[in-house]
């Protein structure tokens, strides 16, 4: 379908062209990278910004390791402890039981990891936000900010959802291309990113 798709746009490929491929591709995309993901940290730090979805207040619940990977994002009108559990469900449902979860002070945290049993046995380490401004998932947030001033804000929330899951994929796929390596070791996880993206490609076609 994806080859059939990109074949009838080959012609004239316009800004309108890639919208459309985001719009239709993306979910598809973004499972595929999820899945060649290899298994990574033990240790998730949780968070929730705010944004606005066409005028809207919504929040983006984030998930990292502790190697700054994403792990998971969803965006959800509240922040209440239904949200929590919402999102820690859909964490566990495709991550193994972490050893440790690190979170701010928002109650609705406790509350939803006191819950699922599997959860009983995992540390809970609650930390005051102001002295996260410089770790991980603070980090992670601001690729997010970026992409929310170019697009001028998110108009949809489930396109905003799918956009936003992918850019994390590619985000992780990526991350190994901009540390503080050797440029023989970056051109090399470069190379392999990109055999990854094209594997993903062929698999959507």
């Amino acid at each position: 379908m994806f080859k059939n798709y990109c074949t009838s746009a080959a012609q004239q490929v316009s800004h309108k062209t890639l919208r459309e491929w985001c719009i239709k591709f993306s979910a598809l995309f973004a499972e595929e990278l999820r899945h060649r993901e290899p298994r990574r940290g033990s240790r998730w730090h949780l968070d929730e910004v705010c944004t606005s979805v066409n005028g809207v207040r919504h929040w983006l619940w984030r998930a990292v390791d502790e190697h700054g990977f994403v792990q998971g994002i969803l965006l959800q009108r509240h922040q209440d402890t239904e949200a929590a559990k919402t999102f820690l469900t859909r964490l566990l449902s495709e991550y193994d039981v972490p050893e440790a979860i690190r979170t701010d002070q928002l109650r609705s945290y406790g509350a939803a990891i006191r819950e699922p049993p599997s959860l009983v046995n995992v540390d809970h380490q609650q930390v005051i936000s102001a002295a996260r401004c410089n770790n991980l998932i603070e980090q992670s947030h601001r690729s997010t900010r970026r992409q929310e001033r170019q697009q001028q804000g998110f108009k949809r929330r489930k396109r905003a959802q799918e956009f936003l899951n992918l850019h994390a994929r590619i985000d992780n796929l990526h991350q190994h291309t901009r540390t503080s390596v050797s440029a023989r070791s970056r051109r090399n996880n470069q190379r392999k990113a990109f055999q990854t993206w094209s594997m993903v490609a062929a698999g959507a076609a």
